[in-house]
């Protein structure tokens, strides 16, 4: 009997045993969940703080990168460059990543033969005679290939690699940059400064134009331009009825006459109102249809995921790279790719158009135009055509946007302003941040 009473005791105290074990794990795992689960909460709030510091810094940093900009540009004064012996930024729109990287290894290496003759003293730094000349896309195929060179022969092409080369642009810099990228730092933000030429690109509101007189000529030019960018049939239309959507809220004019208009002045001796008769520039009509049309074009109404879509594999190249999106209404002939140059002249003639662009393509390399009249005297078999599209054309940039990015730890903060720049005095059209 009391081995009995022993043996239960022994299973009791077991028992027992066993659901302090239990609890104490149950215990263990509740403490380790909450722990866990407080350090996450403190790391997750750590975090969102660490982020509002960061974003403050960016967005500091970008608004003093854009007021500096702004403040400098009246300062800056483009000058176009001669590029006779130099590949031509007008066709890289419309090269495959093979044949754009081949561009680059030829480039590289007669800069190379460049340096290396000069260093040996048969010619100056400067004279680049043995380059072959790249008048348009279809001359790209003719460039020796790359492989005929002696690259085990050559030291001086150590110095260039292909892989830093870029294609000048018509101010020096890559196109579409009038200057080259300011990069520097504000506090802890890492500030990037872009200055493009907006009037090197296909004005998008071209193709709103309801004037009977070049509606049909307007409308061949979008198409030329959209199919350069590779749209298909469905992708065109589409982007048709978004811009006509559009064209119905607001209509886009290419040219404004003096307007008088109507305007209430309050009474300063009473609570009346008078009307009285104001006269409003065609300048003035021109930077209110900028501004309205700048939010219009970044709105939801135009689709611009397909416009940034890439349209050749493995090179960031889209439509919305070429496209004016900011309401300018004419194209610079020294600075404008092959595509737009061709779209600006079908205003003229669609079929005299891509002659006339190859011509000022071939001629501005050596030496940019100055004025309309003299693009006339160059190309007299022309001079109508030209003549029709002297509106929509000119020689000299006066719209540009100001593109700031500033990164401070994981915080990234954007702006872009569209300026103009008349009469050497810059004007903000529009700034959207983000």
């Amino acid at each position: 009997m009391n081995r009995c009473f022993e043996q239960s005791g022994i299973f009791a105290g077991k028992k027992h045993s066993g659901i302090v074990l239990l609890v104490t794990l149950v215990l263990l795992v509740v403490l380790a969940t909450l722990g866990y689960t407080l350090s996450s909460r403190v790391a997750a709030q750590r975090h969102r703080n660490q982020y509002i510091i960061d974003y403050s810094q960016a967005r500091y940093g970008c608004d003093s990168a854009l007021k500096y900009a702004l403040a400098t540009l009246e300062d800056i004064s483009p000058q176009l460059i001669s590029r006779p012996n130099e590949p031509d930024f007008s066709d890289l729109f419309a090269l495959s990543q093979a044949e754009y990287q081949k561009l680059l290894a030829q480039w590289s290496i007669e800069k190379a033969l460049n340096i290396e003759d000069s260093l040996a003293g048969i010619r100056p730094a400067d004279d680049t005679s043995k380059l072959g000349e790249l008048k348009d896309v279809n001359d790209f195929k003719d460039v020796n290939d790359v492989n005929d060179v002696g690259l085990g022969k050559m030291t001086a092409a150590n110095l260039t690699d292909a892989n830093s080369v870029t294609i000048p642009g018509p101010y020096g810099p890559e196109w579409p940059y009038v200057t080259q990228p300011a990069e520097f730092e504000i506090g802890s933000a890492k500030v990037r400064i872009e200055i493009e030429d907006e009037n090197a690109k296909y004005p998008i509101g071209w193709a709103l134009v309801t004037d009977n007189q070049v509606q049909r000529q307007a409308q061949a030019g979008f198409e030329i331009f959209c199919e350069w960018m590779g749209f298909d049939r469905s992708g065109i239309d589409s982007l048709k009825v978004q811009l006509k959507q559009i064209g119905e809220i607001k209509t886009f004019k290419l040219e404004f006459e003096p307007a008088k208009t109507t305007v209430s002045i309050p009474s300063r001796t009473s609570r009346a109102t008078r009307t009285a008769s104001k006269t409003v520039s065609a300048a003035d009509q021109t930077a209110r249809q900028n501004t309205d049309f700048a939010r219009l074009l970044h709105s939801s109404l135009i689709d611009r995921e397909m416009l940034a879509r890439p349209y050749i594999e493995g090179r960031e190249e889209s439509a919305l790279k070429y496209i004016g999106m900011w309401a300018s209404r004419t194209v610079n002939i020294n600075t404008a790719p092959r595509h737009v140059l061709e779209a600006a002249f079908a205003f003229g003639s669609p079929s005299d158009a891509p002659a006339i662009a190859g011509e000022i393509i071939r001629a501005r390399r050596v030496q940019p135009f100055t004025d309309i009249e003299s693009l006339k005297q160059s190309l007299p078999r022309y001079s109508d055509s030209i003549r029709r599209c002297e509106k929509f054309i000119t020689t000299a940039s006066e719209f540009f946007t100001i593109k700031v990015t500033a990164v401070s730890g994981v915080a990234k903060a954007s702006a872009v302003a569209a300026v103009t720049k008349e009469q050497g005095k810059p004007k903000v059209v529009a700034v959207i941040t983000g």
